[in-house]
């Protein structure tokens, strides 16, 4: 690698920042600089998120995004951006705005456009948009929650213990723009057609229900073809995978891809 690169790290829902230490370590050792930075309201810490959930209630996307965003402005160069989650489809609308020069979006969020709504993510879901008061809460996942969400994959332990590890309360807002983004609303659009943006990859896990591998092949489509873009499976893997005992699979996948395009 003749210079180095940046690396922002983009979590999801429920998962706090810190969950990327493994990816940061793994790519500063590549040669890459890497930044975890949380979403407005986190906290610097797992428990201080747990004991302080109204600073992270009622944000959006576009408020997040626009975080990210002031961000990467401090940047020398537009990084490379890898999201889980909706921290996937974040990923994507930097990407998709010219602010990043690659992105890797895991096992991501759906944008807007994509239409299909497997019965898994109905069930990991309604809970939280079930009821339209939520919208401007901040709610954490039940175990039992997680367990099927995230870590229906992993063994009980290991559930348990990423439970623990990781899981913060998340704002409900995001969950409702992207279930009404087909009849209302932008704040989950990506500009597809832009031909001028960097390399995509897209990821989906075999086993996820949170956010079934139909979302990232459904997004992938809908991309120009002229530019990068492409759709990795990785089997028998559930949402968890950024965490759980398999993230090198995932995190080697993503560095051979990166290196494949020089980047």
């Amino acid at each position: 690698m003749t210079k180095s690169k940046t690396i922002v790290f983009i979590h999801g829902l429920w998962m706090h920042a810190s969950s990327w230490q493994q990816w940061m370590d793994f790519f500063n050792e590549q040669g890459y600089q890497t930044l975890n930075p949380g979403w407005p309201g986190d906290s610097l810490t797992v428990a201080e998120c747990r004991a302080n959930s109204q600073s992270i209630a009622n944000r959006g996307v576009e408020e997040i995004v626009e975080s990210y965003a002031k961000i990467i402005a401090t940047l020398p160069e537009p990084p490379i951006v890898i999201g889980h989650s909706f921290g996937g489809l974040i990923a994507q609308i930097l990407l998709s705005r010219g602010l990043a020069s690659a992105c890797i979006a895991i096992n991501p969020a759906p944008m807007k456009g994509v239409s299909q709504l497997p019965i898994s993510v109905l069930k990991a879901s309604f809970s939280f948009i079930g009821n339209p008061l939520n919208i401007k809460k901040a709610k954490s996942l039940t175990y039992k929650q997680f367990r099927y969400g995230f870590a229906n994959a992993v063994s009980e332990s290991e559930a348990k213990d990423l439970y623990n590890l990781w899981t913060i309360p998340a704002p409900c807002r995001p969950l409702f723009q992207a279930a009404i983004a087909s009849f209302s609303g932008s704040q989950t659009s990506v500009n597809t057609k832009n031909t001028t943006r960097g390399p995509l990859l897209i990821t989906g896990g075999e086993k996820d229900n949170q956010a079934p591998p139909i979302f990232g092949k459904a997004s992938i489509k809908k991309y120009n073809s002229s530019v990068i873009s492409d759709f990795k499976l990785f089997e028998c893997r559930g949402h968890s995978l950024i965490v759980d005992s398999g993230w090198k699979e995932i995190a080697e996948y993503s560095l051979n891809w990166l290196q494949k395009y020089g980047l």
